[in-house]
């Protein structure tokens, strides 16, 4: 009864005081308790931000599994986006701008919030939902990065959620002693259990804010998208969802850390902090834990989370089954080294790959040095990126009834200075998909406004029914191994052959992923 009288009461005083009707999702009642957040400018969108889906990860928290948050009483307030993971302080790298990075503060181990943004006007709608699981190759990001907005997307239907997840040492350290203590005989992949975690509250909570938690896709780019693809994967993420999005990212030939290399790595660390024990560790401060020597961490094949390598639970038909969209962009390769000269690297060539070095090098050819830079930067968006999303699209084809659609990110997204060199870059689709050019500061052009309208409807289509096709779209087909249709999205998007297939066979051949 009480709680009754406090939303009435709510509801009055906006009524009286406040010049925009309200709409009926004000306050919401959550599993831990009531909520209140802002509504957009126009008033057609509710917007509750920094909601509480786990405990805090820290002091005797840090390193476990998430646990259940601790109810409150009264309104809590969900107007701000709570602190992003511990991390490195972020600041621009190569092609991204500031909107493509967290706000510098508040960052912190206090982390697991998530956001809501929903045009429902009543608990009863139904409205597809879609949960947006950020990048940052596990080392970094947030949900309060500018272009993750999910206001364009909630005005187009869809109730759009972002969350948080535990990063790096914080998110994917394992240890012996964390995976006797586990109670499960795992340890390393806390960043994963929070993703479920955060699928779990959707599942519970969603439809008090007019979504249907049994139209829930998952989607992510770069580490968000290989997150996706092990949340697929994952036995834990059974009935969580059943539509996948994933942008530039997957594990079928890179595969994941075995957690006995994954426990070798936290013994190190450890040794190298002198902590002779879980408890020390424990005690260290956050930023003593980031060393910059540190290997990068990311996904664990721990026998539980991920039972087994992605391809050997593919292979097996024990993945989650889902409606697909994937693909990925045409500049994003990412060189670790120095360019290496024409010569260089058709004697490298010859190296690694012996009697097929001839067709390699016609698949990447080098018989001048601006064709082989072109090249390696093919050669490394092929290998970290390509032949993932590829390797999937060609596996989820040959399964019955789990349609895929396949796309290409052309459109080389306009700029000045320094950042016109990096044509359509890592993570350059995302602010097309779902609408959000507005954050990016960059000269656009009428036709960035409409592949931005055309991309988001494609994707709110495929939210909507595991199809991105409808009215006054080009025909986008479902991907299959024989013919290879593809979207290229670009200037004016078009369904072609996939353009490099052969070079892709032949990689994914070399790196297992056949």
């Amino acid at each position: 009864m009480f709680v009754s009288v406090q939303i009435v009461f709510y509801f009055l005083l906006n009524f009286l005081f406040s010049p925009v009707k309200p709409v009926a999702l004000g306050v919401v009642k959550t599993q831990a308790g009531l909520i209140s957040g802002v509504k957009n400018q126009t008033g057609d969108v509710a917007i509750y931000k920094g909601i509480p889906f786990a405990a805090p990860p820290v002091k005797a928290l840090r390193w476990k599994a998430p646990q259940p948050v601790k109810p409150w009483t009264g309104v809590r307030r969900c107007e701000a986006f709570g602190p992003s993971p511990m991390q490195t302080d972020p600041a621009p790298f190569s092609m991204w701008s500031a909107e493509f990075l967290i706000p510098k503060e508040p960052i912190s181990e206090d982390c697991l919030y998530l956001n809501v943004w929903s045009g429902a006007k009543a608990a009863t709608e139904k409205r597809p939902v879609l949960v947006w699981i950020y990048g940052g190759g596990f080392n970094s990001g947030g949900s309060a990065v500018p272009i993750y907005d999910g206001e364009a997307m909630a005005q187009k239907g869809i109730v759009f959620v972002s969350i948080n997840y535990r990063v790096g040492v914080f998110g994917f350290l394992a240890h012996p002693e964390l995976t006797k203590e586990s109670g499960k005989n795992t340890s390393g992949n806390y960043g994963l259990l929070d993703q479920i975690a955060a699928l779990q509250w959707v599942q519970k909570n969603i439809a008090a804010f007019g979504g249907d938690p049994k139209n829930v896709t998952i989607a992510g780019q770069s580490a968000g998208s290989m997150s996706v693809n092990c949340l697929v994967a994952s036995p834990l993420a059974k009935n969580l969802f059943v539509k996948a999005i994933a942008e530039s990212g997957a594990n079928f030939s890179r595969g994941t850390t075995t957690l006995q290399q994954a426990e070798q790595d936290g013994v190190k660390l450890a040794q190298s902090l002198h902590a002779s024990s879980l408890a020390d560790l424990r005690a260290k401060p956050a930023k003593e834990l980031m060393q910059p020597s540190q290997a990068r961490r990311g996904p664990v094949t721990d026998g539980y989370v991920l039972p087994a390598s992605i391809a050997e639970i593919f292979a097996a038909d024990k993945e989650n089954k889902v409606a697909l969209l994937t693909g990925w962009n045409e500049d994003e390769g990412l060189l670790s080294g120095p360019l290496k000269s024409a010569e260089e690297f058709r004697k490298q060539a010859e190296q690694q790959y012996g009697a097929d070095a001839k067709t390699f090098l016609e698949l990447y050819p080098a018989t001048d040095e601006p064709q082989a830079i072109h090249s390696q930067y093919r050669l490394s968006r092929d290998m970290i990126f390509g032949v993932q999303n590829y390797t999937w699209a060609q596996v989820q084809s040959q399964k019955e009834k789990q349609k895929v659609f396949v796309y290409r990110f052309t459109r080389k997204v306009p700029a000045t200075g320094e950042y016109v060199k990096y044509g359509a870059f890592h993570t350059g689709e995302v602010p097309y998909a779902y609408d959000n050019l507005k954050f990016v500061d960059r000269p656009w052009e009428p036709v960035d406004q409409q592949l931005a309208k055309t991309m988001s409807s494609y994707w709110v289509n495929f939210i909507t029914k595991g199809n991105p096709n409808g009215p006054g779209l080009p025909e986008w087909p479902a991907y299959n191994s024989s013919s290879s249709q593809i979207m290229i999205l670009s200037d004016k998007p078009e369904a072609q052959p996939l353009p490099d297939k052969p070079a892709l066979d032949f990689i994914a051949a070399k790196m297992g992923g056949k």
